[in-house]
């Protein structure tokens, strides 16, 4: 399956420079895309095309894909400068450079993926995708109807705008099932904050077709082929 990357994400995930330093190359006429300098900056080619740097062909990196169950108590991130722990101690170590894709509070749980394929993460994390996420709430105390019903109706507004809601449905008393496309900051807590009412855990279930299911708290697993083909396609049109 053959997909359009921009050249210089494509020279970054072969790990011949940074994304900036790979705007250079192009720029300096370095880069040949089928046998053609290129020295147009946004630059788009399909990952099949033959890419090489001063008449050197690039090879693209194996792409690596895992699926973490992310436990309270670590960083969303591959390092921190205050020496916490991070998603990363999570993963034996690989000969990869991965990265997590999107974040996930330090006390929120749920699914995460990890992956060396910036195509997936940008197809999971750039707003004009609208990719489903749904999350599991629980809050400090009974939630009122007519609340859940301002969520419902689009009657939050939080500082980027409106809040509008795939679907959000009461499980018992101080626990709710919320489904969306926003990927704003913090955004679940923040939508209950305005109500008055405080999270006390958070666990996102699905992420872009993605579930947890069956992948015990910390435990993780590499995607199937079927699962990394889902991603591609349920999540290739922006709307």
């Amino acid at each position: 399956m053959h997909h359009k990357i921009r050249l210089n994400h494509y020279l970054s995930d072969a790990g011949i420079s940074s994304r900036r330093e790979a705007d250079k190359l192009i720029q300096s006429g370095a880069i040949e895309v089928n046998g053609k300098p290129i020295f147009k900056l946004g630059t788009v080619i399909y990952t099949d095309d033959i890419v090489k740097y001063h008449g050197s062909k690039i090879k693209s990196k194996n792409k690596i894909y895992i699926l973490l169950n992310k436990p309270k108590g670590f960083i969303t991130s591959t390092r921190d400068q205050f020496n916490r722990k991070t998603v990363m101690n999570l993963i034996p170590y690989l000969p990869y450079r991965i990265f997590p894709v999107g974040r996930l509070d330090y006390s929120t749980t749920g699914v995460l993926l990890l992956t060396n394929d910036g195509y997936i993460a940008e197809k999971l994390t750039h707003p004009k995708y609208r990719v489903k996420k749904i999350y599991h709430v629980s809050l400090n105390k009974k939630i009122k109807n007519e609340d859940l019903d301002k969520i419902r109706k689009g009657k939050i507004y939080l500082k980027e705008g409106r809040i509008k809601v795939i679907f959000v449905n009461k499980k018992c008393d101080n626990k709710i099932e919320i489904g969306l496309y926003i990927g704003w900051n913090k955004v679940i807590k923040r939508i209950f904050k305005k109500l008055n009412y405080q999270v006390i855990r958070l666990d996102r279930i699905n992420f872009g077709g993605l579930s947890k299911k069956n992948i015990k708290i910390g435990n993780w697993c590499f995607l199937k082929k079927k699962e990394i083909e889902y991603i591609m396609t349920a999540n290739n049109k922006s709307k």
